[in-house]
């Protein structure tokens, strides 16, 4: 809040880009219990196109205006060719990336598969180091595989649009059973009430426990700026979350998928430096190849 020290931008633009090109073997070292103060992380996950980035400008110009400092991080899909972003979710955020009170950060997914970026767990820990109240950790939006944004936020929001209709039988079984607050975006559109209707359907067969929260289904409309309902379901979950939730059990995983994502990037890492005649081998001398590589803590 307006108590936060100045904001060093240059300093935590460093710091991100450090751990964004980190290899597996320098972040191993870096595992440990994140004890820094946390700021209160919202992950918005959904299909591309449902208006995700405009919607989280507009949320986070908003809770600046109220003297939060808030951070994004938007996560694109990389160009197989450069490992660059493809879809530059900065430039929808433009508008807003101005305010003193936000930073905005546009990260590549790299060789992630999870809907997020490697090395997001860490870069998560320096955002809580820079003192913002909230961050929000925008996924790639591939639908059924954005499973890993549970374990590292607070709240997840999953984003949907009135064409969402079809593939909501499809994904029940996935993220949307995963998600604490849904909202349907751009309802000007003609079925919006239909795909709430349908939402709240599947929500009401559920048979996953969430131990007391009801997840509220609302509308929005960027383009209108309609945003009122969907502050007040995020300051609710909030309220829920600080109330009833085992922090223990929250760090604790988070702390489990950040060591499997330093693990998963190292295995990367081997592959693509693994001469291409390995694979021609068998499995257990491949096997063998990558443990023997494998980079211990200190190395």
């Amino acid at each position: 809040m307006s108590d936060n020290p100045p904001l060093n931008r240059r300093q935590l633009s460093r710091e991100l880009t450090a751990a964004s090109r980190a290899t597996a073997g320098q972040l191993i070292n870096r595992v440990g219990p994140d004890r820094e103060r946390r700021a209160y992380r919202i992950g918005f996950t959904g299909p591309p196109g449902a208006g995700k980035s405009t919607l989280i400008a507009q949320l986070a110009a908003a809770r600046a205006e109220s003297e939060a400092r808030v951070g994004v991080l938007a996560i694109d899909p990389s160009s197989p060719l450069s490992g660059g972003s493809i879809l530059g979710d900065r430039i929808r955020m433009d508008e807003v990336a101005d305010s003193p009170d936000l930073f905005i950060r546009s990260l590549p997914s790299r060789w992630a598969h999870d809907g997020l970026t490697g090395n997001v767990a860490e870069m998560l820990q320096i955002m809580d180091r820079h003192h913002f109240d909230e961050v929000f950790l925008e996924t790639v939006g591939v639908g059924q595989t954005d499973h890993a944004v549970k374990a590292l936020v607070d709240t997840v929001v999953l984003v949907l649009v009135p064409e969402s209709g079809d593939s909501i039988q499809a994904m029940k079984a996935g993220i949307l059973e995963m998600a604490d607050v849904y909202v349907v975006n751009k309802s000007d559109r003609p079925n919006a009430e239909r795909i709430v209707g349908e939402i709240e359907g599947v929500l009401a067969l559920s048979t996953g426990s969430r131990r007391g929260w009801q997840p509220p289904v609302v509308t929005t409309s960027a383009t209108r700026n309609e945003l009122g309902d969907l502050l007040g379901a995020l300051a609710s979950h909030r309220a829920w979350t600080e109330a009833n939730r085992d922090d223990l059990a929250w760090r604790r995983r988070a702390e489990r998928h950040h060591v499997q994502s330093v693990l998963n990037q190292q295995i990367a890492e081997i592959a693509e430096q693994a001469p291409v005649e390995l694979f021609d081998a068998s499995g257990a001398e491949i096997y063998a190849h990558f443990l023997t590589h494998l980079t211990p803590p200190g190395d």
